[in-house]
């Protein structure tokens, strides 16, 4: 998708991928399902595990269940409404915990060593990073050669497989990660040379409240992305705002941030043809009215 007006507010040229159209309203779901196709049967009938806030958890129960696989998602009591009834909606079992109080790493161990299921972890997994990395495929086949390519980071599976699409197509093309500043720790990581964890960052941007990237993603940033950014909730939710009214699209905090990076003007994309990563629309209307109020009409023909 692009947008005129997006192109003069951001100085650059703009080619949107919106994956708040993919199938469960966010890119996880290729990551989901590339992993649990490639179990064994004998696998897949034993069940598989995931620990998410939303996106990744309605991903890997339709996936499971598209392959007939029974589905636990360990999900933080306090996840959008929207994302558990989805995540229920496809028949997966919900076992919650606080993620202020307890560590979900090791909630999601333990319930995978007692139940024996298979963990589909949401981003320290290489077939979830393979499949998360078919959005910059598709980008670029479909919309030809970029100067930059700007994702959203958390835990790193995304920009990690998008990373490794992008540089092996265009090997010069820019890769910048942006964060949002509560939850910096892939950018703190990287400003220390080594994986730093932060307390569980409170934003509006529930989808990337990850502490710390995996030692297989920390690797794949270091080497292919060429820096990463961090901006702010008020910034996040003006970048919904433009998804919205320049796009038609409704766009999560989360799936917003990439573009909250270039309407922030500071990555320098003067000119340049740029891929951005809109990764889920996953929001309920209160939230959403909330955070971006109600858009004014937009001229003469508009209703009253």
């Amino acid at each position: 998708m692009s947008s005129p007006e997006l192109d003069r507010e951001s100085g650059a040229r703009l080619v949107v991928k919106a994956e708040s159209l993919q199938r469960t309203g966010s890119f996880k779901f290729r990551g989901a399902f590339n992993a649990i196709a490639s179990l064994g049967d004998g696998e897949r009938a034993g069940g598989v595990a995931a620990v998410s806030s939303g996106n990744h958890a309605q991903a890997v129960a339709l996936a499971a269940k598209l392959h007939e696989a029974p589905a636990t998602i360990v999900m933080p009591s306090d996840a959008p409404r929207v994302k558990r009834e989805a995540t229920e909606s496809h028949g997966a079992e919900i076992v919650t915990y606080d993620r202020y109080a307890e560590d979900r790493e090791s909630v999601f161990r333990d319930l995978v060593a007692r139940r024996g299921l298979h963990p589909v972890h949401p981003f320290d997994d290489p077939r979830v990073i393979a499949g998360q990395g078919t959005v910059a495929l598709e980008l670029i086949e479909d919309a030809g050669a970029l100067d930059a390519l700007i994702v959203p980071v958390s835990g790193g599976g995304l920009i990690s497989g998008c990373a490794t699409a992008a540089k092996a197509l265009v090997p010069e093309i820019r890769v910048v990660g942006v964060e949002p500043e509560a939850g910096d720790d892939v950018a703190r990581s990287l400003a220390a040379g080594e994986r730093v964890s932060i307390p569980v960052p409170r934003t509006i941007a529930d989808g990337l409240q990850a502490t710390s990237p995996s030692e297989l993603t920390f690797a794949t940033i270091r080497e292919l992305v060429d820096e990463v950014v961090t901006v702010s909730d008020a910034e996040i939710v003006e970048a919904m705002r433009a998804c919205l009214e320049r796009l038609g699209l409704v766009v999560e905090p989360s799936g917003a941030v990439a573009l909250a990076g270039i309407l922030s003007g500071r990555l320098g994309l003067d000119g340049d043809r740029v891929g951005v990563v809109v990764t889920g629309g996953n929001v309920d209307a209160e939230s959403f009215e909330r955070l971006v109020g109600q858009p004014a009409p937009a001229g003469p023909d508009a209703a009253p």
